[in-house]
């Protein structure tokens, strides 16, 4: 399988992965969060069998890819979903509030 195609999209609550994977099932793919980084693979192996009179013949097809994004601080880890239907992959990320840190300003000694 080529690398699939993957659309990126911003709203104002989150990050939407599109990542288009035509004749996969749910249960081929893998997502995983690894030092700020999401890894998305999967893996399919498909067997067919033809049988003739004088001869069988057997195909086998497998395909596989990995594509990995490095995600914003602003993510929040623990409620990424994902949601397979009619060939595209849609990774959610919802966005929280990131907390303001103050610019380093002086303290006069008194």
């Amino acid at each position: 399988m080529n690398m699939p195609a993957v659309n990126v999209k911003e709203t104002d609550k989150a990050f939407v992965l599109e990542v288009a994977v035509p004749g996969m099932k749910k249960d081929d793919f893998k997502l995983e969060m690894k030092d700020g980084m999401l890894i998305i693979s999967a893996e399919t192996e498909i067997e067919k069998e033809e049988k003739e009179e004088n001869y069988t013949r057997k195909e086998f097809n497998y395909s596989s890819f990995s594509r990995s994004f490095w995600l914003p601080e602003n993510v929040k880890t623990d409620d990424i979903k994902a949601n397979y239907k009619e060939g595209m992959l849609l990774v959610t990320l919802p966005k929280e509030k990131i907390k303001v840190v103050e610019k380093a300003k002086m303290i006069e000694v008194k």
